[in-house]
């Protein structure tokens, strides 16, 4: 058969490209080298409760058209972002805000906490950051970058604060109320059901082959007009090709492999415990505890059933930590220092030449999305290309 567009990865991104398309007449084909869809954002149903398989995704966004867009595919319950930190034996309220400093530095007020927070920032004397460490002490002064930025910030990046570059933390907000919401958007909450849903309804009855290795399965054929080229699978023929795959192996790393972070998740099961951290997200931030945070999955949808409302017996974590990106591996946060940005300009360059082939998502495009911003990327790529 011939279809105009291969769409190569059934995340978010390629799902909306691929509604998109077919909503306006066009004849997509779905692969992923993965053995199930929706990417990144794939839950899972276990003992009642929506397991998140590659970390936490809570939605968020303030673009009002996104919001009203995801909401054709899900309906979203009110959960709010209020991570715990802890740090030793000690916890805080996420993100920086008086519940933090109250607890900190048994204080009450906000200009008690202003006045500790500049005074160490005037101790920390740094006037032009060379390096992570300096840049958050210029910014947040010694208590809170010891005991919540220093060690979780050098586990997430795997080296320490002063290897990295300043540029990574451009600001630390701080909030001066009793505010635990970690995000600022208006629109915010859990799909009910899970996210998999979501990418379901979004691909609809469009044809999805899953566990298809791209650059072994696809070869790029001259067509039959005589004019360009064609991508062909297993008979089937492509116009073109929507790429979300990592752009450096797209192109065989000729300029050498872009830099990446992984993750890797132990999942554990506990039937007999009801309420393991009572938070959905708890950070902890000592360098010396090797994960990140631990997931409790059943308080996105506040501990009960999804389909039956009823409370979920039992409980399942998910511990997250941190990995050097190698190949083989599955590339989570693209490096975006100065060198990688260099190297991705240069396969960019070579995109732009692809006429037949388009780059979206975190890894075609070499940057981290939020949910929102990818579902918005990819509905503006999507008109593009349509000619809106």
């Amino acid at each position: 058969m011939q279809f105009d567009y291969l769409i190569v990865g059934a995340g978010l991104y390629g799902a909306v490209f691929a509604h998109e398309m077919e909503k306006a007449g066009k004849k997509c084909y779905v692969i992923d080298r993965r053995d199930h869809i929706a990417g990144n954002i794939y839950t899972e149903k276990k003992n009642g409760i929506n397991v998140h398989r590659y970390g936490a995704h809570i939605f968020h966004t303030s673009d009002k058209e996104v919001w009203k867009y995801v909401q054709n595919f899900a309906e979203f319950n009110n959960y709010i972002n209020c991570p715990v930190a802890r740090y030793k034996d000690e916890l805080y309220n996420l993100p920086f805000n008086m519940n933090t400093f109250s607890k900190m530095w048994n204080i009450q007020t906000p200009a008690q906490a202003m006045e500790i927070i500049e005074k160490q920032r005037r101790e920390a004397a740094v006037e032009n950051p060379q390096n992570l460490e300096e840049q958050a002490l210029s910014l947040a002064g010694r208590d809170v970058y010891t005991k919540l930025i220093k060690g979780y910030t050098e586990k997430q990046w795997g080296r320490d604060c002063t290897e990295l570059p300043s540029f990574i933390i451009k600001r630390l907000p701080f909030r001066f109320t009793f505010d635990n919401n970690y995000f600022n958007d208006p629109y915010q909450g859990i799909p009910v059901g899970g996210y998999t849903k979501i990418v379901e309804r979004l691909l609809g009855d469009i044809p999805v082959e899953l566990g298809v290795d791209f650059k072994k399965a696809v070869k790029e054929i001259p067509a039959q007009s005589g004019e360009g080229t064609v991508f062909e699978m297993n008979g089937n023929t492509f116009e073109k090709v929507l790429y979300t795959g990592m752009i450096d192996e797209f192109f065989d790393d000729c300029y050498g492999p872009l830099e990446y972070r992984s993750l890797r998740f132990e999942s554990e099961e506990l039937p007999d415990v009801d309420n393991f951290q009572g938070n959905a997200v708890v950070n902890y931030t000592e360098r010396e505890v090797p994960f990140t945070r631990i997931i409790e999955h059943k308080f996105f949808e506040f501990g009960k059933d999804s389909e039956t409302g009823e409370p979920v017996r039992g409980t399942i974590i998910t511990r997250e930590y941190p990995a050097t990106w190698e190949k083989g591996m599955e590339p989570y946060y693209p490096v975006n220092n100065d060198q990688n940005n260099a190297v991705y300009e240069k396969y960019h360059a070579l995109a732009l030449e692809k006429k037949n082939v388009l780059f979206g998502g975190r890894l075609g495009l070499y940057k981290y999305f939020d949910m929102d911003k990818v579902i918005r990327a990819s509905l503006d790529a999507a008109a593009e290309e349509l000619g809106k």
